[in-house]
Formats: structure tokens, sequence, C-alpha cells
């Protein structure tokens, strides 16, 4: 089956965010009178929605010591001062924009999508910034639904969208006929949670996680997305 829907994560995959995620969380632990995290540290606890991120940052991702109450103010905190600075140093990965026209001029049936545990909002914000929101037909983000990556729902939805605005056209797009792109396991687990494909970005924030959920193919770099979805076409064909 030849792919027909591209979903794309956001932060590592189509955009380097680190400084910025990492300096509002620094920002709301210094509010909170707690000493600040090296960035390093802070990277590792990116890819699994804002709270997480914010609860990680405390030191309680389980929930064991904090309140919810005292959580979501610094959650509050962290997103206000966010929205403000999200793109104070952020940038598009060298190569994204001229990989997404090339597969738009190669590829001109296939819809494309983002879907990142970001909050939508910023998530949208950046990306019409940016110009990247002229590829995609849809942007959800974490707080879109009820559950977050790698929970397929968010992915199953913009498969029934992407059907429906086809729906004319030709027939369902299949999950078996969609791609996930991200850097992560996470985005990995929300295509194989979902029946999809996956490309696993090498350069992102989280490659390293790659090798404990392998995609079927791996791409270095943005200017490695058309031959990825080839071969996952190829592979597809020879099934």
């Amino acid at each position: 089956m030849n792919p027909r829907l591209l979903v794309f994560d956001l932060d590592g995959t189509l955009i380097d965010s680190r400084i910025d995620l990492s300096n509002s969380i620094n920002a709301m632990l210094v509010h909170l009178g707690r000493p600040e995290l090296p960035h390093n540290v802070l990277l590792g606890y990116i890819g699994d929605g804002a709270k997480m991120l914010v609860r990680r940052s405390l030191g309680d991702p389980e929930g064991d010591i904090h309140d919810e109450e005292y959580v979501d103010q610094a959650l509050t905190f962290f997103l206000d001062y966010y929205r403000i600075h999200k793109l104070d140093f952020t940038y598009v990965y060298a190569g994204v924009v001229e990989a997404l026209e090339e597969i738009r001029a190669v590829y001109p049936e296939i819809a494309m999508a983002v879907l990142t545990n970001k909050p939508v909002c910023p998530s949208r914000d950046i990306c019409t910034h940016f110009g990247l929101d002229r590829f995609f037909f849809q942007n959800f983000g974490g707080n879109s639904f009820h559950t977050k990556k790698p929970d397929p729902t968010g992915l199953l939805a913009l498969i029934a969208e992407a059907s429906q605005r086809n729906a004319a056209d030709a027939a369902p797009i299949l999950p078996a006929e969609t791609i996930m792109i991200g850097d992560s396991d996470v985005d990995i687990l929300t295509a194989l949670n979902g029946g999809a494909r996956s490309i696993g970005c090498s350069y992102g924030l989280s490659p390293q996680s790659l090798a404990i959920v392998p995609p079927d193919v791996l791409a270095a770099s943005p200017a490695d997305w058309p031959e990825a979805i080839r071969q996952i076409a190829t592979d597809s064909l020879a099934r």
C-alpha cells in the first residue's frame, strides 16, 4: 500500500525548541524558589507533554510528593512563561522546509499533519510563525484529546479527518497507509499502537530512545524523509 498520510511530531522532528523549553522550566523553578536544572537534564524530560515535563522537573513524575494544586500552579507559570518566550531561540531544523516541499512535489496525493504532545496553541503558533502550517491540514497537540501519544487516539483522529477530506475522491485512508515521523520511542509506539508505519529521526531530542523501539526506517536528517517514504512504500508492495 502506498503511503497516503504523513503525521509529524514537532519538537525534535520539525523544530529544535530545547533552549526555550529549558529556559521556561528553569524560570518556573526559580519562581518556586528551587534551583535551576542543567539543560542536558531537562532535555531528557521532554516528550510526554507539558504536565509531565513539569512533574519531572519537580522530581515528582509519579505524583507522590506534591499535591495537584502545587503542580497545577507550577504548570500555569511554565505555560505562561513559555507562551511569551517560545520563539526566543527555537528554530526549524535545516532541510525541513525543502524536504516538505519535495514530498509535496513527488507525492502530491499524500496528506500531511502534525501530532505533538506540546499544548496545541503554542504548537500551532510556532508552525504559523515559521510558515510550516501551509504544509499541514491539521495540527493536534497534547491537550487536543483526553490522552497523549503513545496512545493512538490523535493518530486515528487524523486518519479519519484526512479520509473525510478525501471522501469524494478515494477510499478511506487505512492505518497501514499512514506514516508517523518522530524522534522518540513515543512516536514509534504511537505508530505501532495505531497500526501505522514509522520513520525515526536520529537527529532529534531523543534519538537514543529509538534503540528501545526501532522504527521501520531511520532518517539522519529531514533530507532523508522522501527516500524513507519510498522505502516504506517499496516494502509495503513487497509484502
